[in-house]
């Protein structure tokens, strides 16, 4: 599908054009127009469509789009991600509008931990300090004493005394990734992403073999036997850097696919392989 075809798609959808759009318009160039006539700004995560990265203004991970929109001046921030990110937006933006473009965009892993819950959950383990993955709701932030992401989470467990006991929500591969580390042991809400769930351990290691100086990279919400494999483990942003900065030619990447065309534009001359899922 085009790039004009998938921003045309994206805006009926959310009622900003009509059905009936006069196919000689430049949608890019509309949407730009809109932009500064709201004073609106675009955020896509990473994981976005390609063309949907193209055309926004700030791309990255949920919370550093968020800060990102803060900072400016802006009425209006169209959130290309999910519910989380979304709220997150709003939380630290309280005084501009926040729009999500899909109001059906969920996340597997916030929608896994609902928080009447993991408020009951929470009861069983008086005491404990609760650390929970950004990659949650509102609602379970409330609940929650420190918020961390996939970049700082190993910083923030390392800085909670060692005869504190903790709760870790809602990722439960992030978690165990976590005990690992940092030698902690920790309550682990059994929670998962189920994008980073699926990825094939034995197709992976097929495309390994028929790619010997292919560096595998991944992120740690994946599961433990795949994250084994990997000559290196981190946040999406973290995962881009290292793709810049490595030397290698080939990378096989185990996280949304959508961060491999931001590795493209960052390194041309380089070879990026999404991991299989177990679906395909």
């Amino acid at each position: 599908m085009s790039a004009v075809a998938v921003a045309k798609k994206n805006l009926e959808r959310n009622g900003f054009l009509d059905l009936e759009v006069d196919p000689t318009l430049d949608l890019f160039e509309e949407i730009e127009k809109l932009k500064k006539e709201k004073n609106a700004i675009i955020l896509a995560h990473y994981y976005q469509e390609a063309d949907i990265q193209d055309i926004a203004d700030y791309i990255g991970d949920s919370l550093g789009l968020s800060q990102q929109a803060a900072e400016t001046d802006a009425d209006i921030i169209v959130f290309a991600g999910v519910h989380f990110m979304a709220e997150t937006a709003k939380m630290l933006s309280p005084d501009k509008k926040v729009l999500l473009p899909d109001l059906k965009a969920g996340c597997s892993l916030a929608d896994s931990a609902p928080a009447p819950l993991f408020r009951k959950f929470k009861e069983k383990y008086p005491g404990h300090v609760v650390v929970s993955y950004i990659n949650c709701t509102a609602e379970l932030k409330t609940m929650t004493d420190i918020c961390c992401t996939s970049s700082n989470a190993v910083q923030v467990i390392e800085s909670i005394p060692e005869d504190k006991k903790i709760i870790f929500a809602p990722d439960r591969n992030l978690g165990k990734y976590l005990e690992k580390k940092t030698g902690r042991d920790m309550v682990l809400w059994n929670g998962t992403c189920m994008v980073h769930e699926i990825f094939s351990d034995e197709k992976i290691t097929k495309l390994m073999l028929r790619h010997p100086e292919a560096k595998f990279i991944a992120h740690p919400e994946c599961e433990a036997h795949i994250l084994e494999k990997a000559d290196f483990i981190g946040s999406t942003s973290k995962l881009l850097n290292y793709t810049k900065e490595n030397e290698a030619t080939e990378f096989i990447v185990a996280t949304e696919s959508g961060i491999i065309h931001q590795m493209q534009k960052a390194s041309p001359e380089k070879t990026f392989i999404p991991a299989p899922p177990n679906n395909t």
